[in-house]
């Protein structure tokens, strides 16, 4: 037999899909499987709480499927899910909304992948307030553009600098990229920045991509929805879901706010991807917009309680500086004075520890002093973990 070894060619896009975020998560997929396999490790990486999705959730979903809704379904979604989401949308925000402003995705991360497809072409300029998320880099290079990064550093609390935002535009500028509640800081950008970021978009025609996954689970300060802003509603796209707020990051539900122009856009660009949620997750996802609202407090509760145990269980040890979060499930701390980049402190802390946490650097140049820790796991695991980082460090050449 004769072989010929071929070299199959691949887009130039797929050199974009990785981002130098990538590696981040080399520790956290080493420490799944080794924890798979019964190793001594605990996980404090990634935002998953240690819980299951709420019962009647799960209930309502395996209704859907007795009741045999099996089947293909509208690609942007069940009707009474966008009117629940619109109608949820129009309650926080104000800003008036109907099913005809949203599109179901697979998750928040999907939902930001199509927005970004459908407002970003090859050569357009996206802005995007660093630190952040470790997919934005990915997400944004997919549609062949160029992401620009705006630092909101430690020394200014996380928040955007205005005039920095406004001093990144170009010619080529499309859209402004946020999260708020923010991933990985914590911070909730106030209503006076938000009107700032406003601004800047109508007088320059742009789009805002606002992140609010996390708008459940505040525990300092007031969700404001840059969509609720005067002007902004017909050129903001506000991408959500319940992975966070009912524990259900498993089940890929989420959805995208916008005007009906660029939500007819994302049902021709869902078509081409995955041909629509399926309709027993949707049962789910809306039973829990709808009837369980509560069990997003319980889960704010329950996050708070466990991002104050952390803190207290690793302050006061000179060489960590955790920052408290206003929101979310995770925590920043500065390692500098270890004499450590974030990289090494998280790996070395793995190979001698078994904890694993997730490189600060990898969200961006304002986190490049920081470690980024979990509190959505169990409070036993949260306290066995930061025992085992305090005790480490002390033992660290000062």
């Amino acid at each position: 037999f004769l072989y010929i070894l071929l070299r199959m060619h691949f887009a130039s896009r797929t050199e974009l899909l990785g981002g130098a975020g990538a590696r981040a998560w080399d520790i956290h997929e080493r420490a799944f499987k080794e924890l798979a396999e019964g190793h001594d490790v605990v996980m404090l990486c990634i935002g998953d709480y240690d819980c299951p999705t709420p019962r009647p959730i799960v209930d309502a979903a395996i209704a859907s499927l007795e009741r045999g809704e099996t089947h293909y379904e509208s690609v942007c979604g069940l009707a009474e899910f966008r009117a629940a989401i619109a109608a949820d949308h129009q309650e926080r925000t104000g800003a008036v909304t109907a099913a005809s402003n949203v599109c179901v995705a697979a998750g928040t991360q999907n939902g930001l992948y199509g927005v970004a497809q459908c407002i970003l072409s090859p050569g357009d300029e996206a802005i995007v307030l660093e630190p952040m998320y470790v997919t934005y880099e990915a997400t944004i290079g997919a549609a062949g553009a160029k992401i620009i990064p705006v630092s909101t550093p430690a020394s200014n609390d996380y928040l955007p600098d205005i005039e920095a935002v406004e001093a990144a535009v170009t010619s080529k500028t499309k859209a402004i990229f946020y999260a708020s509640p923010a991933n990985p800081t914590g911070v909730l950008f106030p209503r006076t920045h938000l009107e700032g970021i406003a601004d800047i978009a109508r007088r320059h025609d742009l789009w805002v991509v606002a992140d609010e996954v996390y708008r459940d689970l505040i525990f300092d300060g007031e969700m404001v929805s840059i969509s609720s802003l005067p002007g902004m509603s017909g050129r903001t796209a506000t991408v959500s879901s319940v992975s966070k707020s009912h524990a259900m990051t498993g089940w890929r539900a989420g959805w995208v706010i916008g005007p009906e122009s660029l939500i007819g856009h994302m049902d021709k660009l869902s078509l081409a991807m995955h041909y629509g949620l399926q309709p027993f997750v949707q049962a789910g996802a809306l039973a829990a917009i709808t009837d369980y609202k509560s069990v997003s407090a319980d889960f704010r509760a329950l996050l708070r309680r466990r991002r104050d145990l952390m803190l207290s269980l690793l302050s006061g040890v000179p060489q960590l500086k955790p920052r408290k979060p206003q929101a979310g499930m995770v925590m920043l701390v500065d390692v500098s004075a270890t004499g450590m980049t974030p990289y090494e402190f998280m790996t070395r802390l793995y190979e001698d520890t078994g904890v694993s946490s997730l490189d600060g650097a990898a969200f961006g140049p304002s986190s490049a002093s920081f470690l980024r820790l979990s509190y959505s796991v169990a409070e036993s695991a949260i306290e066995e973990g930061c025992k085992r980082i305090v005790e480490w460090v002390k033992k660290l050449p000062q």
